[in-house]
């Protein structure tokens, strides 16, 4: 199924982002988070690539487990970052032999090893080139897109930001998710500055629940997120008691999302860290509101 079928203005929904793992060990614990999380029966989830493509080889691997044994509508990413072109293909092929859908084209995070020298040969520099790719590659895919309502860290303003998200739009995007946030005033100015732009595709909020005080730095180190002063003092406070921060980071969150919901937006993804605690007690928290 096509997420775009799912996005829809008359019933709200709620999905989840899982990752695959690190490293073969790792691989059943995380399958297991993962089928936890599906169970939830959220309306999709997503399982990301890895830094670098490093766990690439595990992403089709959950999202297929995901949609065969539990039904549930997956969004498999899928970065350029490093990647030849015959790599990019590869992965395009196994996808469509996977009955996968729905791709989230990335250009990835760089490794902080890598100078601008080192990029000169990537036969991929950016989203959109990814995004031409899997549409020449004459595979129907439902294709999404990331955006940043606090502007890309690489970009120079939020206006070239915005120029570049409606580039990856017209070369065929389907839907936006986009980075996570703390305030939600941030993300609907962003709307509003996409919309004028011309950007009518669906724009999917990403919320992340930060559960753990050693998650704020990294959090906002990954993102650049504005962290306003109530997130703070919710840290302050419960920062150093886990079942106590625990609690408050999934309260934070679900207000984020009730809030999110009374404003219009229909559709929601959390970052589930693959928590499914987590996910269940969030869900749990709008159970009435999601009817």
């Amino acid at each position: 199924m096509k997420l775009t079928e799912l996005f829809r203005k008359d019933k709200l929904s709620l999905s989840f982002e899982v990752f695959p793992p690190k490293t073969d060990t790792a691989f059943k614990t995380v399958k297991t988070a993962t089928e936890e999380i599906a169970k939830l029966h959220p309306s999709f989830m997503s399982v990301t690539y890895g830094a670098g493509g490093g766990t690439s080889r595990y992403t089709l691997d959950i999202a297929k487990n995901i949609k065969e044994r539990y039904g549930v509508p997956t969004l498999a990413h899928l970065t350029c970052v490093s990647s030849t072109r015959e790599t990019v293909r590869e992965k395009i092929a196994q996808m469509r032999e996977a009955g996968i859908d729905n791709v989230m084209a990335l250009r990835g995070d760089i490794p902080s090893s890598l100078v601008a020298s080192d990029r000169a040969g990537w036969d991929f520099h950016y989203a959109v080139d990814l995004i031409n790719e899997l549409k020449e590659s004459g595979a129907d895919f439902c294709i999404g897109g990331a955006c940043y309502p606090e502007i890309h860290p690489e970009s120079e303003n939020q206006r070239q930001d915005i120029l570049y998200l409606k580039e990856k739009v017209d070369a065929g995007c389907s839907f936006l998710t986009s980075q996570m946030f703390f305030d939600n005033n941030l993300f609907y100015n962003f709307m509003y500055k996409i919309r004028e732009a011309g950007i009518t595709v669906p724009i999917i909020p990403g919320i992340m629940p930060i559960t753990n005080g050693n998650q704020v730095e990294r959090a906002i180190k990954l993102s650049g997120s504005f962290v306003p002063q109530r997130f703070k003092s919710l840290v302050d406070k419960f920062g150093t008691t886990p079942a106590a921060m625990k609690q408050a980071g999934i309260a934070y969150a679900t207000d984020q999302i009730i809030d999110l919901f009374a404003n219009g937006i229909t559709n929601v993804h959390v970052y589930s860290m693959n928590k499914p605690d987590v996910a269940a007690a969030i869900q749990s928290n709008l159970s009435d509101i999601l009817g």
